[in-house]
Parts: structure tokens; C-alpha cells; sequence
């Protein structure tokens, strides 16, 4: 019953017989292998993006941050939510590979309004060379909390950005949830709404450790190479990245997996909604759920082997009946029976 994170789980089959057929013979290095041609070319059909660069990078985290670092100069700031993986999640790698740039946080919440955006904006460059320049705006989408951004609010933020000449990047590490919720296209979730730079995520969904950089200006293209080289990303067997990525979005894979992850929280949620004293608070949109229960509960389903992350307070002290805030989060391969069994916890 694991259901600490989307990536504790195993990598899709489909990817790892995608590695092993890539692990015979030669392929040229550093990008210039065959998948990588097919990985480019399919990224560009999805995106409907003929001009696109794209690039795979292994963690997370290096896709942000050298997307954001193609955008920002040291001496500029990054807006981004309080709640963002960049900000809370990266060890300050934002700031590294942007050789020094800021964040500055906007509004209170995990979503970015316009309003926040442009006050937060407003805020800044108001010391002159003593302060932090304007710089690009950071979207997570969907967000730490399991919300995500309609085509409407992106387009509304990036407008924002706009007005000020500043470029919009978009941590996609669980793109693809969002967008089967979205129903929409990934050319309206990004670069018709104004996204400059995306961060397509393949771990947190069924690839062993693969992510692409789409930049959808390929002006930007020898800037990003050049710091995905001096950042230690640029794989010399290229072809195991590429291998995993070209598997993943070979027959919509990466929807596929996306809709069974969405689809096993959907079912996980309906049973929490039976549950006296569960409360919800973010209506799950993708595969994430924050919800609080009482201590005693949660005490009880992590000795019977469950896995998951309180998110607030101490499981193991206090009033066996405060409420603990709590995340779930679903993965493509949790097996409804696991769901099942945990739901009947909770009601015995």
C-alpha cells in the first residue's frame, strides 16, 4: 500500500525492454544516437512545435534548473509560488545554476494568480542596480498539491509576464497528469498560452530517470547546451536516456500512464470521502490528494504497512484524534486490490 510518492514505484516494462534493446552494439554519444532523432521528432508532433529544441537531462531538478538558467541572469530573480518544487525542494540548485539569481515568492498559495504575479512584479526593480532584475516566471503544472492550471489561468499568467517582457517556464514533472485532466493539447498547455521553456517529466511516470527540456524558441537552443554541458548533464551514452524517452511517448504511453495514476486516485479519493473525519483540502485534480485524518487512524494504517507522508504535526506524539494533514499520492502501477485493502482499513 504505497502511497508516499509516484516515484517509488517500478519503472513501466515498456521502458526497461526499451533499455534492454538499446543496450546491443554502438550508438553515436552525447545526443547524436538514433532514438534521440526519434525523440525529438515525436516531442515536436506532440507540442506541434516543428521548431522546438528538445534535450533529456536524468533528474528533475536539471531540467528546471538549466531551463531556467537559459532564462534568467544572475543578477535577475525568478517568481515562482511558495509552494514550488524549486523552491522547496531543490537545495537551492536554482540559484546555483543561474550562477546567483533570486527567487522571489509570490502570493501565499501553491496556484500563482495574476494578481499576485503582477503585485510581486511591481515589487521588484524598484532599487535599481542595488536590487534583483526582473526575471522569468515559474508555472508548476500540475502543482505540489495536486491542483493544476486551466488553459485560461495559464494564458492569464503568462499575459502577466508579458506585459513586462518577462519569459514563462513550466516544471512539467507531472505534466502529463495534468494535461488528461485538462483536456486539452499540449501546444494549448504551453507555448499557445505563452509558455517559453517546459520541463516534460517521464520519472514520476513510469520512466526509470529520464525528463526533456522543450524550448519553444530555438533561439535559446546553444545556450541551453552549453550549460547542460558545463551542469554535468550531458550524458556521454546518451542512448539510455533517449531510449527511455522515446519508449515512454511511443503509442501515447505517457498518457496512458498518466490516466491510470489519475484514475487510481479518483478511486482512492471516493473511498477517503466515506471516511468519518477526512477532510480534503484541495479537491484532487490529478494524482495527489492532501487530506487530514486522525492521528489514531493514520497510526493504525502505517502498522498495517501503509505508506504515505504527514504533512503537518508528529504521527507518533499527541491527542490521538487531532487531524493530521496528510499527502497520498497514486502511481500508474498501484493495483486497485492495494487501494482496495486500504480503504478497508479505514472502515474496520
Amino acid at each position: 500500500m504505497f502511497f508516499g510518492s509516484d516515484n517509488t514505484g517500478p519503472a513501466h516494462p515498456q521502458i526497461m525492454q526499451a533499455l534492454a534493446e538499446a543496450n546491443t552494439g554502438y550508438a553515436t554519444p552525447y545526443g547524436a544516437d538514433p532514438l534521440m532523432e526519434e525523440v525529438r521528432t515525436r516531442l515536436r508532433e506532440i507540442f506541434e512545435a516543428p521548431e522546438a529544441a528538445v534535450y533529456l537531462v536524468a533528474t528533475g531538478t536539471a531540467a528546471n534548473c538549466l531551463g531556467l538558467a537559459t532564462l534568467c541572469p544572475p543578477t535577475h530573480t525568478v517568481f515562482c509560488s511558495p509552494n514550488a518544487h524549486i523552491h522547496v525542494d531543490e537545495c537551492n540548485a536554482p540559484e546555483f545554476y543561474t550562477g546567483g539569481a533570486k527567487l522571489t515568492l509570490v502570493g501565499q498559495e501553491d496556484k500563482i494568480t495574476p494578481e499576485a504575479l503582477h503585485d510581486a512584479i511591481e515589487g521588484e526593480e524598484v532599487r535599481g542596480v542595488h536590487g534583483p532584475q526582473r526575471g522569468p516566471v515559474s508555472l508548476t503544472q500540475a502543482t505540489e498539491f495536486g491542483q493544476t492550471y486551466s488553459v485560461a489561468e495559464v494564458a492569464a499568467l503568462c499575459s502577466v509576464a508579458r506585459d513586462y517582457g518577462l519569459p514563462v517556464q513550466m516544471d512539467g514533472a507531472r505534466f502529463a497528469n495534468a494535461l488528461v485532466t485538462a483536456n486539452c493539447t499540449p501546444a494549448e498547455m504551453t507555448w499557445r498560452a505563452g509558455v517559453d521553456v517546459l520541463s516534460f517529466g517521464g520519472t514520476k511516470n513510469g520512466c526509470m530517470g529520464v525528463e526533456a527540456v522543450v524550448l519553444f524558441d530555438p533561439a535559446k537552443a546553444w545556450e541551453f547546451e552549453l550549460r547542460r554541458k558545463r551542469g554535468a548533464q550531458l550524458f556521454s551514452k546518451h542512448r539510455y536516456l533517449s531510449a527511455q524517452m522515446a519508449a515512454y511517448l511511443r503509442d501515447d504511453l505517457w498518457l496512458s500512464n498518466a490516466r491510470s495514476a489519475n484514475a487510481n486516485m479518483a478511486r482512492l479519493a471516493e473511498g477517503l470521502r466515506q471516511v468519518p473525519g477526512a477532510r480534503f483540502a484541495y479537491e484532487p485534480a490529478v494524482n495527489i490528494a492532501f487530506v487530514t485524518l486522525p492521528r489514531a487512524v493514520l497510526q493504525r494504517l502505517k502498522a498495517e504497512g501503509a505508506v504515505f507522508n504527514v504533512w503537518t504535526g508528529n504521527l507518533d506524539k499527541g491527542d490521538p484524534e487531532e487531524p493530521l494533514l496528510t499527502r497520498f499520492v497514486t502511481d500508474w502501477s498501484l493495483p486497485e486490490a492495494e487501494i482496495d485493502r486500504f480503504l478497508s482499513l479505514l472502515t474496520t
